[in-house]
């Protein structure tokens, strides 16, 4: 393999490296960017997502409200100019608790949304001045309300959601959230990169050189061969190799991993209504088992866990369209760090506690707890940071950046990540969320201080 020449050298080709050079690229005009990864472009864990997005973040400050309201824009101005080929909707998330206690931790959410700039709180208690509810729409995005609405009146619950537990007792639905086609996403970006001078190389980047504390190339193997891409500007895009990549040019970045699996269920009773939205149970929980079940776990060691009280947050959501009959259901129960691995194992109990987890918060899934419909499983590692916040700017040594730890939220980030990473690239003007986001933070005694308190990550 003949030796490179780039301006630009982005270490992988998921959606953060992609998103990147797209904007190098399509917007810079950089026309000598080169993505490298070994494997196909979206293929490691980009496409293993639920595909959602939301601007529904926690503080401190208001930054990432201010990161995903800026992604949703670009989203939404993609979905307008290709005749919504990425599929983009706007269901909103709904966030539902079956424990009066927990209704004002929903009120203080939605009004800590409010002041970051997720849009207004709305709350409907069942009062004849209560706003208007505004349904979503299962198809589609433009003319629909942001913000919040808070929904305190059970009836309204039943109502809106009738396949929800009678349990119910309030729900918060933001309404700047939804879902869209990764896939679709992802090579609408990398069509247009690639139009504008984008080069994709198969390939592993094996080693990166460094030159009197500046990047002077990047080492690539392939066919069974080596050659160097001499380039002075070099990006690590390399998902749940961000670290190892990083060391490669004696930088340490403070990123750990989980591993978060999906399973897909048929639900051919149409339990979950077809234009549903992200449905998400609020409280811990114990599984629903029956009594010799329970008995039968008791006995065991091995099975004893699963007759604990389990984390809140199981959530799920319809996949596909109105003849479609698949449900994605999502629920990290263990939260334990571990050594990126491909290809990784997963609990076998994983999709019947899942199932039974979500049943908690949707009763009707209770009719397949005794033929359960074959599960379909995927998953990816979340890449993070302490906080759960990304790592979008330059490293250490001059020439190089990071865009990455991007935990579960990469694809709804992507498209503002990958517009920052290329300011900071380019020389271009930063918004006012950049520092946020910057490995520099951690050198601040300040953020330091805070990170010491920090009690809230946004984590689904």
């Amino acid at each position: 393999m003949a030796d490179l020449k780039a301006d630009v050298v982005i270490c992988g080709a998921g959606i953060a490296g992609i998103a990147a050079a797209y904007h190098l690229s399509g917007v810079h005009g950089i026309r000598d960017v080169v993505i490298v990864d070994e494997r196909p472009p979206l293929s490691l864990t980009s496409d293993k997502s639920t595909e959602c997005y939301r601007n529904w973040w926690p503080g401190p400050g208001n930054a990432m409200v201010g990161l995903m309201n800026r992604s949703i824009d670009i989203l939404e101005n993609i979905a307008r100019k290709t005749d919504n080929r990425i599929n983009l909707n706007r269901r909103g998330y709904l966030f539902v608790t079956g424990d009066p206690g927990r209704i004002p931790a929903l009120q203080k959410a939605a009004a800590e949304a409010e002041a970051l700039g997720a849009g207004p709180a709305r709350c409907h208690s069942g009062r004849a001045d209560d706003p208007a509810y505004v349904p979503s729409p299962a198809r589609g995005f433009e003319g629909q309300p942001t913000g919040s609405d808070l929904i305190l009146d059970q009836a309204m619950i039943r109502r809106l959601f009738p396949y929800l537990t009678d349990r119910a007792v309030a729900a918060v639905h933001p309404r700047r959230c939804g879902w869209f086609s990764a896939q679709q996403l992802g090579m609408t970006l990398l069509e247009q990169a690639r139009e504008s001078g984008t080069r994709l190389l198969q390939g592993r980047v094996a080693g990166v050189r460094v030159e009197q504390g500046r990047i002077a190339g990047i080492t690539v193997e392939r066919d069974g061969g080596a050659a160097t891409i001499a380039t002075s500007r070099f990006v690590n895009a390399a998902g749940p190799f961000l670290g190892q990549v990083a060391s490669m040019m004696g930088v340490d970045l403070p990123v750990f991993h989980e591993l978060h699996i999906k399973v897909a269920i048929r639900d051919p009773l149409r339990v979950i209504r077809r234009d549903a939205p992200l449905l998400i149970w609020t409280d811990p929980t114990p599984l629903p088992w029956s009594d010799e079940d329970r008995e039968l776990f008791a006995e065991s060691e091995e099975t004893r866990h699963l007759l604990d009280t389990f984390p809140a947050g199981v959530h799920a959501r319809p996949e596909g369209g109105e003849a479609a009959d698949i449900v994605l259901i999502l629920w990290t129960y263990d939260l334990n760090p571990v050594a990126p691995v491909f290809p990784f194992s997963f609990d076998p109990n994983y999709p019947e506690i899942a199932l039974r987890g979500l049943a908690v918060m949707i009763p009707g899934l209770e009719a397949y707890f005794e033929a359960m419909p074959k599960p379909v499983l995927d998953g990816g590692y979340y890449t993070k940071t302490a906080e759960n916040r990304p790592l979008i700017g330059p490293l250490p040594v001059d020439g190089a950046y990071v865009i990455g730890a991007f935990s579960g939220f990469g694809l709804m980030a992507a498209c503002a990540a990958g517009e920052l990473l290329a300011a900071h690239v380019t020389g271009g003007s930063l918004p006012d969320y950049a520092p946020a986001f910057a490995l520099t933070r951690y050198q601040d005694p300040a953020y330091q201080q805070l990170l010491a308190g920090w009690d809230q990550s946004g984590q689904i």
